[in-house]
């Protein structure tokens, strides 16, 4: 079983890793923690920085654990929702983990929702954890 646990070491992705962690040891599964920029920026560099740092982490947490992961830092140029539909596609997972947090209505309209899309396009299944 593939797993793929969309990380950026935000509150709500911490509380999906622990599911994805559930998950894994019950099915015996392998994740991949992913976590995508867009690119492109000035800004670019520190973030590739700071995301690599908390993927590295979160390996060496999975690792302690027995559990096979593999980390992906993804600057394809798409939107993270994009992103994460294809890179599941692409490793035919059998389930997408990704956390929430509650936008209002002009949030959403502003800055789009990476769950929304990930929840509507995804073709396995989706856990979102709030």
């Amino acid at each position: 079983m593939n797993i793929v646990l969309a990380y950026d070491d935000s509150s709500a992705a911490k509380l999906a890793l622990e599911r994805a962690k559930i998950h894994a040891l019950a099915f015996k599964a392998h994740i991949f923690v992913v976590t995508s920029i867009k690119g492109g920026s000035g800004k670019a560099r520190a973030d590739v920085q700071k995301a690599e740092a908390s993927l590295e982490k979160t390996k060496e947490y999975f690792d302690s654990q027995g559990i096979s992961c593999e980390t992906r830092l993804l600057v394809r140029g798409l939107a993270a929702g994009e992103d994460l539909v294809l890179f599941a596609r692409e490793k035919d997972a059998d389930e997408l983990i990704i956390g929430i947090k509650k936008r209002s209505k002009v949030g959403k309209l502003m800055f789009g929702s990476t769950a929304q899309y990930v929840i509507l396009n995804a073709q396995c299944p989706v856990l979102a954890v709030k």
